[in-house]
């Protein structure tokens, strides 16, 4: 099988003449600072990385926020169950003050004291012992989940502050990604359809000029083409997604963003790994560029805010961006920052 790659670039197009612009004295002239059509698609991509990296600080705060209400419900849970448990043992502590009322309030060593009966003593004595250790248990174990109580609500306030920190967090990268995003398409929006056509064209270029250098360098020579059988799950998820919209924040089953996508995919092969990309590079194991298999996933750029699945023969699937489907390209067609390893 040959190395795969980037489809190349295709017939290019002039860049457009800058338009006429007003000039100041009411006349008309050619804009002083035209910006050149790779100009305006790097700006594009620039508004589309920032949103990915914002798009990245949004599902760690969803993801927190849900860990956080999950646990805010456990503690609920286990207050239930404490106050439950302190309201039983004073239950077990009135019947025993009710027993010694009756008893004429004299404590139990009184009584056995005042007894005539050496044998009633005798086993009296026991008795007193093991009755005196059970209070002393009744009233360590009351102690113990009144403190277990207050230990619950300090961390449930806690949970709290931190569940609402992270609201404001997902709320502020949701304003950041939407206008972004927003920003890019009015950009794009603006462009001529000769114009949208010749920036496709740049991007294929630029696309496949870095897929064509990294496989220059001899690296599929080394690298694996025997997946594990969790990654083999993992490929055949990932790829049966291809033509499935990029939707920031979604994680199937109909629309996917890069991070989501690579996640359900390992979460269907059996393992669970984290959420977003730069937790994905955080937390699972690194592995060599040469060592690396069909399953394991490619970390891009220095702030790892993307993310996609190597699946053999020089090429990932992915979710690349608002606007775009889960699609097939050249695993060098981006910056790499790094490879990890779900399953190893």
């Amino acid at each position: 099988m040959t190395a795969w790659a980037a489809a190349a670039p295709g017939t290019a197009f002039a860049d457009p003449a800058p338009k006429p612009t007003t000039t100041a004295d009411g006349g008309s002239g050619p804009a002083s600072t035209p910006k050149s059509l790779e100009e305006v698609g790097q700006q594009i991509d620039d508004l589309y990385r920032q949103a990915a990296a914002a798009t990245d600080a949004y599902n760690l705060a969803e993801e927190q926020t849900a860990e956080q209400s999950a646990q805010i419900v456990k503690l609920a849970q286990e207050t239930v169950k404490g106050e439950e448990k302190i309201r039983r043992l004073k239950d077990q502590a009135g019947a025993t003050a009710r027993m010694q009322y009756r008893s004429g309030g004299l404590p139990p060593g009184a009584q056995l004291m005042l007894s005539s009966d050496p044998g009633t003593f005798l086993d009296g004595a026991g008795a007193l012992r093991q009755g005196q250790q059970a209070a002393q248990g009744l009233l360590g174990e009351l102690n113990q989940t009144q403190a277990d109580l207050a230990a619950y609500s300090k961390d449930a306030t806690a949970q709290w502050k931190n569940l609402e920190a992270n609201r404001v967090k997902k709320e502020a990268a949701k304003k950041d990604i939407t206008e972004k995003i927003a920003a890019a398409e009015k950009i794009q929006s603006e462009l001529k359809e000769q114009e949208r056509q010749r920036l496709a064209e740049l991007e294929r270029k630029k696309e496949f000029d870095s897929q064509t250098a990294w496989l220059s360098t001899g690296v599929l020579k080394d690298i694996s083409t025997d997946a594990s059988e969790q990654g083999k799950k993992a490929v055949k998820f990932a790829t049966d997604q291809i033509g499935k919209r990029y939707v920031w924040g979604a994680a199937g089953p109909d629309t996917f963003d890069c991070s989501g996508l690579t996640s359900q995919a390992w979460i269907a092969a059996g393992r669970g790994i984290p959420r977003t990309s730069q937790e994905q590079w955080a937390q699972l194991p690194h592995v060599a560029i040469k060592d690396m298999r069909p399953g394991d996933l490619i970390i891009y750029f220095a702030d790892a805010t993307h993310v996609g699945m190597y699946i053999g023969d020089g090429a990932i699937v992915h979710a690349p961006r608002p606007g775009r489907t889960v699609t097939i390209t050249g695993a060098g067609s981006m910056p790499i920052l790094g490879v990890v390893r779900p399953d190893k």
